[in-house]
């Protein structure tokens, strides 16, 4: 449950006002700064945002019938007389931020014609419009012969397999709907890292997923060759995996990829049959990872940094087998750590919270903390009961995605959260919020936190998370990964640096992440 400080309530609803959720994002950030403001939100009025609001202690009587056209300011003042004053300022930064829309020096192509006009020799065409419009868009770049990354989430499902049926036709890949990140020809695009050119070839059903294994295999060493998404519902029966065979046939042929790595949540069966006879076929190694598929798993990786770790050993003419030696020595110092960190909890504190931005970790913390991922003798800690807001086949489903119970791993990019407001990745707000209220509980042990960087996320994530983790780390201890390089804007090594000074435990990956956060909890709850 998210916390509610006393204050004066204040707001205003502006009927039909649209701007973007980073223009928002932004101002709301101005606004908190301001004096006399004690909290603040100005979201759209989507249902979900009114129940956020709601928790926060930010909800007004007359937001209860405002639609999700309508925009929602929401301030808690120290005093009511800082209302009028604080009202008008973001007006004025409403409008300001109209001007430099308007004022705007570099001239914007307004429709995907004048796109092309503007880059004649485009051959892919990246889509971020409302989920309601982003298919036309996408079959008029295929029909003028364009690749299409379709950003856009929100679009049905038979419209996405119109789109992949006529982009099959014309030979042409679509990545998405909800792509967020590929890497292609050494362009990041969506939220994407900067990594080097390389061999090793990605396919992801899983955004932040593509991102965590192409960053630890820079960090090991190697590079990217091509790095493609297809949107996770790509490997839905329904679907077929038109996109994931695409992209894996497609690496198969590329002369400057040597390894593969395939990446993705459990296909359904006859999409796993399709994807697995084009393997056999490919004169190529090839690693597969689909997270909490445990079928041969003595044989295969069964986390995203054994994955990467694999492809890099194949690139390097090793046996990925021998790279269990070197994780099985850093579980040992983690139970290690883990010992010292739980030891200056009380024993009342003993559940796990997990507030991840990124899907596939949220998935994957499911799998690791719920003992499923077993690989080559590793033992993971068992928590139980687990739940989340976007259960695996492992997990029970939270009854309210704002509310955590017991061990608890909630996916803060799932669209109840994102309607109306920027991606966790972007806008930090939410999970600040929810860092305190777990904090504030006073069974919870350990909070984990997935930190990702790279173009598109926030430019200076532990600005926000550092003060926010130096606040609760006398009560609770606080767990991070950080996905990103050192070539990132925002610097992996700086990150870390900032989020260990302000007293959090930051492991070298997600899985490494879960690992150490889920034995702080399950000593917790082994004492007597």
């Amino acid at each position: 449950m998210l916390v509610a400080s006393p204050g004066v309530l204040a707001g205003q609803v502006k009927k039909g006002a649209y701007f973007d959720s980073v223009t928002l994002m932004t101002i709301g950030r101005h606004v908190q700064s301001l004096a006399g403001v004690m909290d603040a939100a100005i979201v759209m009025g989507t249902a979900e945002n009114r129940a956020i609001l709601e928790a926060s202690g930010l909800l007004l009587p007359e937001f209860g019938q405002t639609r999700e056209t309508d925009l929602l300011i929401a301030l808690k003042l120290a005093d009511a007389s800082r209302a009028e004053p604080v009202l008008t300022e973001i007006e004025q930064q409403f409008q300001l931020a109209r001007s430099r829309k308007d004022q705007g020096s570099q001239a914007r192509p307004r429709s995907l014609d004048g796109a092309i006009e503007a880059l004649p020799g485009a051959n892919l065409a990246l889509i971020s419009v409302a989920g309601r419009f982003a298919a036309d868009e996408a079959r008029r770049a295929l029909e003028r012969g364009l690749h299409v990354m379709l950003f856009s989430d929100n679009v049905p499902i038979d419209q996405e397999i119109a789109l992949k049926r006529l982009a099959a036709d014309r030979g042409l890949l679509v990545m998405g709907p909800d792509c967020g990140t590929a890497i292609v020809n050494g362009v990041p695009l969506g939220f994407a890292n900067v990594v080097p050119r390389g061999s090793i070839g990605v396919v992801a059903a899983a955004g932040t997923g593509l991102q965590e294994v192409a960053t630890l295999i820079a960090q090991g060493g190697g590079g990217i060759s091509q790095a493609l998404g297809t949107g996770g519902r790509d490997i839905k029966a329904k679907v077929g995996g038109t996109s994931f065979a695409m992209a894996l046939e497609a690496l198969a042929n590329d002369p400057a990829t040597a390894v593969i790595l395939l990446i993705a949540k459990p296909p359904d069966p006859p999409v796993a049959e399709r994807i697995s006879a084009i393997v056999q076929g490919v004169r190529k190694p090839v690693v597969t990872l689909f997270l909490g598929d445990r079928k041969g798993a003595e044989a295969g990786p069964a986390t995203l940094e054994e994955a990467a770790r694999a492809a890099l050993a194949l690139w390097r003419g090793e046996d990925p087998a021998a790279t269990q030696d070197d994780l099985k020595r850093r579980d040992r110092d983690q139970l290690a750590a883990a010992e010292r960190a739980a030891a200056r909890l009380p024993a009342s504190r003993r559940y796990l919270r997990g507030l991840f931005s990124g899907g596939t970790f949220c998935a994957e913390a499911q799998v690791i903390l719920a003992g499923d991922a077993i690989a080559a003798g590793r033992g993971f800690p068992r928590l139980a009961p687990l739940f989340s807001n976007a259960p695996t086949q492992v997990t029970a489903r939270l009854d309210s995605a704002l509310v955590s119970q017991a061990h608890t791993v909630v996916d803060l990019g799932e669209d109840e959260f994102t309607q109306g407001r920027p991606h966790p990745m972007i806008d930090y707000d939410l999970r600040l919020r929810r860092l305190a209220a777990e904090a504030a509980d006073p069974e919870v042990a350990v909070v984990l936190l997935d930190v990702v960087l790279g173009y598109g996320s926030h430019e200076d994530p532990a600005s926000e998370l550092a003060p926010a983790i130096a606040a609760v780390q006398d009560r609770i201890v606080v767990v991070c990964s950080v996905t990103g390089t050192e070539a990132d804007p925002q610097s992996r090594s700086r990150t870390v640096r900032q989020l260990e000074a302000a007293g959090a435990l930051v492991a070298p990956s997600n899985a490494a992440a879960c690992h150490l956060a889920g034995w702080i909890a399950r000593l917790q709850e082994d004492r007597p």
